[in-house]
């Protein structure tokens, strides 16, 4: 089904509200932000959303926004005229990525305990972050592999109330922001997880 531009603007929009804002939730409230359609028409970046809305489904459109802030390293400061430029090829990348999830789990926990001892990976003193946090910062391991971690081990919650600095106050809420888009198989990645560690 295609989207109108302006509807088309309103998914950018709450999802632009959702991945910046940390009281917007777009499940909790299904994607509605206020713009009128009159605001829409005097936008100057109308033309792109316009173009979208007949190149793309509505699902593609929700995905192709979604790729572009879950893989911008800051969703706050990326803009419009950016995700025009380079939005095509990040949905292309983050696509790839998804349909390989569990290939890119399976390489980022490799990577993890190939050399290091479990607990070194995952402890924190409260003053220093974790291995696992150095080895994302670094972009050694994705945000899709610590959000699987994080849905498995349940690790924001402990780093929450260990870790009081800005840094990972912001990791933290792309890791709620992005968690929901992301569907797994427990069952399946626990599987995987033990495999490697093992």
């Amino acid at each position: 089904m295609k989207l109108d531009p302006h509807n088309c603007y309103k998914t950018y929009l709450a999802l632009k509200n959702h991945f910046t804002k940390d009281t917007y939730d777009y499940h909790k409230y299904q994607g509605k932000t206020r713009s009128s359609i009159q605001s829409f028409y005097k936008r100057k970046d109308r033309f792109f959303f316009e173009k979208m809305s007949r190149q793309k489904n509505d699902q593609e459109i929700l995905e192709f926004f979604i790729s572009s802030f879950a893989s911008c390293d800051d969703p706050q400061s990326l803009w419009i005229g950016e995700i025009i430029k380079t939005g095509e090829s990040s949905y292309i990348k983050w696509k790839k990525k998804i349909q390989e999830l569990s290939h890119v789990f399976k390489s980022d926990i490799y990577q993890l305990f190939s050399d290091n001892d479990i607990h070194k990976i995952f402890e924190t003193n409260g003053s220093s972050h974790p291995l696992i946090v150095k080895k994302f910062l670094r972009k050694e391991i994705t945000l899709e592999t610590l959000i699987i971690l994080d849905k498995l081990l349940d690790l924001r919650k402990t780093y929450d109330e260990k870790m009081k600095d800005p840094i990972w106050d912001f990791i933290s809420m792309r890791i709620r922001k992005y968690s929901p888009f992301i569907k797994i198989d427990k069952f399946k990645y626990k599987k995987i997880l033990k495999e490697c560690v093992n």
